[in-house]
């Protein structure tokens, strides 16, 4: 064998071994490429849950504060309308209270008249209406007072749902806070 063959077979078997190498080393870089697609792949996907966990989450948490919304408005609504109620209620106690009142006023006025009616003299009808006139404006006093109070308890028994909503809608923004 010839210096120039054995180069040659020994050329030949270099560049054998070093393509090998290089298929071995490419295989390897496939491999390696292939895997970390795969490993990608499956980061991909498990963030892709976590997403789709933190948006349901999300979504319930929206659907249970609109379900607390439309509630707590309901509750407003209602409490208005009892209120509503109470005060109707009481605007006509107070109006039964006023005509109680004008009735009784007018049938002593009109037993002042009569009494007047059959006076004796002038001095006995001018006292009579002195009287009445004192009485009058005793009993209008008294009825005003009266219905002053009845006017602020209905105020307070009508106000009353009103502020209890009030009190509930500080409380549940204070604990938002």
């Amino acid at each position: 064998m010839t210096i120039k063959t054995k180069m040659a077979e020994t050329a030949v078997a270099e560049t054998g071994a070093m393509t090998e190498t290089a298929a071995a080393m490419a295989q390897q870089g496939f491999e390696q490429t292939v895997t970390g697609l795969k490993d990608g792949m499956a980061q991909a996907a498990a963030g892709f849950e976590q997403t789709q966990v933190k948006m349901k989450e999300g979504m319930e948490k929206a659907m249970k504060t609109a379900e607390e919304f439309v509630t707590f408005g309901q509750g407003n609504l209602e409490a208005f309308v009892k209120s509503g109620q109470i005060w109707a209620a009481g605007v006509q106690d107070l109006q039964k209270l006023m005509a109680v009142s004008a009735q009784a006023s007018f049938q002593e006025t009109v037993a002042t008249f009569k009494a007047m009616a059959s006076a004796k003299s002038l001095k006995d009808a001018f006292d009579m209406q002195a009287s009445l006139a004192r009485g009058a404006i005793e009993k209008t006093l008294a009825e005003s007072g009266k219905l002053t109070d009845a006017s602020l308890k209905l105020t307070e028994q009508a106000m009353a749902p009103i502020t209890a909503r009030v009190t509930l809608a500080v409380e549940k923004f204070a604990k938002a806070a």
